[in-house]
């Protein structure tokens, strides 16, 4: 579609470059649709230099990195910002004392296209539920556009794509849900999948902010939409928000997926987020039939409980994107044979979450456990008194590749954030993925 009235003249501040390649690709598309840009970010020159680099064929456009400025929200027609922004973030505040609406890509992209959309949040499984559902949709022969949280997916940018004919499938974390409640817009299909403390860190601690944020995926649907609600968290949804709830509700569990459904990815609890699926499905109509086979097929996500290969026995998975100890504690379980045979790699930097059950769960599973330092390894290696501890993560793969035995497997699970040792996780599955092509190709090196 054209959406380039919208965007043509303008003065756009860009809040938040980054590197995973969204900013890229908003950055791009606001520029081919004739606004004026300046993006802004904490982080400095040197770090955003290949995203800059990215954009070198773009002109006219103003960086200011390494520093925000209060001129730069002040006259201006849209402030675009990126997740994580700090909710009492000053710039932010100076925009809208202006006036200035403040928007973020996911929610724009909805508003502006105009076309029906499932919306699929939690804390964990939203991204492989998100992806299920984009499977069963295309399985029945419907186009998509897939977009929200995506790694490197621009969700403006997919207003070039739309004509009209398409669903829109969204995985929405809890910052581009906020964009969402501003906005008082929420889509047609929500699924809430699971809800567990996590971002404490950037909510002061506060479990019911980040609740707060999540529930504005449903708080603006209408009558006649869906809420698909997960067992997990469906009581705790019903008690804090039942009155606001406009949807009709349907609520998934593990027992939802018939017991001869064989799925390709392992653990009960990918059951249960292609039970969200199944339930949103059925929502929009799709007969069962279809989104067996798709949900049958589906062979996973990258860094999510992925299998990266077998090497001398020994089966190896990259769950990267595992940042809390609920997501770990699942694949460790998914993994287990029953004997204890995981080799456990973990750790980096702390969100502030109770790690107790997974420290008390990890003997039970674990063989083994190698942890990388991080200000969350610091706090529980104490209580992982075997543990080895790396401040790199080639001598942590290197010990688990010496430590496995055929029949044992290798999970890179780390149960925290990333920060630290790495620019996001997703450069932290990279680069295990990296150095574990290399020590499988080229034992010695």
């Amino acid at each position: 579609m054209d959406a380039s009235a919208h965007f043509r003249g303008k003065k756009i501040t860009v809040m938040g470059l980054g590197l995973l390649g969204r900013g890229i690709g908003d950055v791009r598309y606001l520029a081919s649709n004739g606004a004026e840009l300046t993006v802004t970010d904490l982080k400095s020159a040197d770090i955003l230099a290949p995203s800059v680099e990215a954009l070198s064929d773009v002109p006219g456009i103003t960086y200011v990195l390494g520093e925000h400025r209060l001129e730069d929200f002040r006259g201006r027609d849209l402030i675009l910002k990126a997740a994580g922004v700090p909710l009492d973030s000053e710039y932010v505040a100076e925009a809208r004392k202006e006036g200035t609406p403040v928007r973020m890509s996911a929610d724009l992209f909805f508003e502006y296209a105009g076309i029906p959309a499932v919306g699929v949040t939690g804390t964990r499984g939203k991204t492989t539920t998100t992806y299920l559902v984009d499977a069963i949709l295309k399985a029945a022969g419907k186009r998509t556009l897939l977009g929200g949280n995506v790694r490197g997916v621009s969700t403006l940018a997919l207003l070039d794509k739309v004509d009209g004919g398409e669903t829109a499938v969204l995985e929405l974390d809890s910052w581009q849900l906020q964009g969402f409640g501003a906005a008082k817009l929420s889509p047609q299909v929500a699924v809430f999948t699971t809800f567990f403390p996590d971002h404490l860190n950037y909510y002061g601690g506060d479990t019911d902010a980040y609740l707060a944020d999540k529930a504005n995926i449903f708080l603006n649907q209408k009558p006649g939409d869906a809420l698909i609600l997960g067992a997990q968290c469906a009581e705790l949804v019903r008690q804090k928000y039942g009155v606001q709830i406009r949807g009709k509700v349907v609520v998934a569990d593990t027992g939802d997926i018939p017991s001869d459904w064989r799925l390709l990815v392992p653990g009960e609890h990918n059951r249960y987020d292609a039970a969200c699926a199944l339930a949103s499905a059925r929502a929009l109509g799709i007969p069962d039939d279809v989104s067996r086979t798709a949900i049958e097929s589906f062979t996973g996500v990258p860094g999510r409980l992925e299998f990266v290969k077998e090497h001398n026995g020994v089966k190896i998975y990259n769950d990267t994107t595992a940042t809390t100890p609920e997501a770990t504690l699942a694949a460790l379980k998914a993994l287990d044979d029953g004997s204890g045979n995981v080799i456990l790699i973990m750790g980096g930097a702390d969100k502030g979450l109770n790690m107790r059950e997974l420290i008390d769960a990890i003997p039970l599973h674990a063989k083994r456990v190698i942890m990388l330092a991080g200000t969350g390894t610091s706090l529980v290696n104490m209580f992982l008194p075997d543990a080895s501890v790396y401040g790199d993560l080639d001598h942590a793969v290197e010990e688990a590749l010496l430590t496995a035995g055929a029949g044992d497997v290798i999970l890179f699970s780390p149960a925290f954030a990333s920060f630290g040792m790495f620019r996001n996780e997703y450069d932290r599955g990279d680069q295990f993925m990296s150095v574990l092509e290399a020590r499988t190709r080229n034992p010695s090196a």
